[in-house]
């Protein structure tokens, strides 16, 4: 979440007019997150996140906003967006689609403790399992594709030691193509400023413009990476193995799964060290944005890469 289009208060008045949701208290715009304009929204009836996206066409955000009203209604906490008066959850705002979401309770949680990373691998395996009976679907935009274009890039930037990590790990996936595996809709960007938690208790997940069809592990992979990982890359084994054990409990893992771990986990880690190289080295202007450091995936993929061969599912 950012700030790249400014929206003064008297639009955001004119635009709750859509709504029965009373009189506009506050708005306050939000630094944390990377992709979209958003401004935290309280009316004299509740509080709201109104988002603007800033890439997303209006053609393709029925897919998003239709999945998490979706896992809203099927037990899955969530975000659920709002309705205008018309009955459309998608409207426009200073020439950007917009839409409002409820504010869920609660905060991220910056260093995750055992008990949360158990809460948060239930509701993951959960969202996957009730996710197949969902009618959408949409390509990762952010997949092996996008991991070439990109690399091509970005190489000429990187160091020595970067760039032929980049270009060995490109080469290990293009080897180990892998969908065959189990497939649905995933989040595929479920890390910890995702979740909001009130103590041990997750009360929502939030921020779906990443979900599409594709691998369930691999949103497992990715998620695992973010909240088990050390400060050095390495994973925490009880953190690890919490989360794992409350997923499989949703949505048992198969056999195959448990084999293809050890690349899932590498492809989670390329994935966004590449996506972070990009906004460190290709920065999108913006008036409060939010960029994270690139060399902390880095550090998780080096380990991954290391750790091929003992990151295995022995509890399956």
């Amino acid at each position: 979440m950012s700030v790249y289009t400014r929206v003064e208060r008297e639009q955001i008045e004119a635009f709750l007019t859509n709504y029965d949701l009373g009189e506009l208290v506050e708005q306050q715009g939000i630094s944390d997150g990377i992709e979209n304009t958003n401004y935290f929204v309280t009316t004299t009836k509740g509080r709201y996140v109104l988002t603007l996206f800033e890439s997303l066409s209006a053609e393709e955000l029925p897919f998003f906003l239709d999945l998490m009203a979706f896992l809203a209604d099927h037990n899955v906490p969530s975000a659920s967006p709002l309705a205008d008066n018309d009955g459309h959850y998608l409207r426009t705002l200073n020439n950007r689609p917009a839409a409002l979401v409820e504010r869920l309770a609660g905060a991220w949680v910056p260093a995750p403790s055992m008990a949360q990373c158990a809460a948060l691998g239930a509701v993951l395996g959960r969202a996957n399992r009730e996710g197949e009976a969902f009618k959408g679907q949409r390509a990762n935009t952010r997949g092996p594709h996008w991991w070439r274009i990109t690399a091509e890039r970005l190489m000429e930037k990187l160091s020595e030691v970067d760039a032929k990590m980049l270009q060995d790990e490109l080469a290990y996936q293009a080897s180990h193509r892998l969908d065959e595996l189990p497939r649905g809709v995933i989040h595929a960007d479920l890390f910890r400023d995702n979740a909001l938690f009130q103590s041990d208790e997750l009360t929502g997940v939030i921020d779906f413009y990443y979900a599409c069809t594709d691998v369930l592990l691999y949103d497992l992979a990715v998620t695992v990476n973010d909240w088990c990982s050390n400060e050095d890359g390495t994973l925490d084994e009880v953190r690890s193995l919490a989360m794992l054990q409350a997923y499989h409990a949703e949505r048992p893992l198969t056999e195959r799964e448990r084999a293809c771990w050890p690349v899932m986990l590498r492809a989670g880690a390329l994935r966004f060290w590449l996506s972070r190289l990009q906004d460190k080295l290709f920065p999108r202007p913006g008036e409060m944005t939010h960029t994270k450091d690139p060399e902390e995936y880095a550090r998780v993929l080096r380990d991954r890469i290391a750790c091929s061969n003992k990151n295995t599912l022995p509890w399956v």
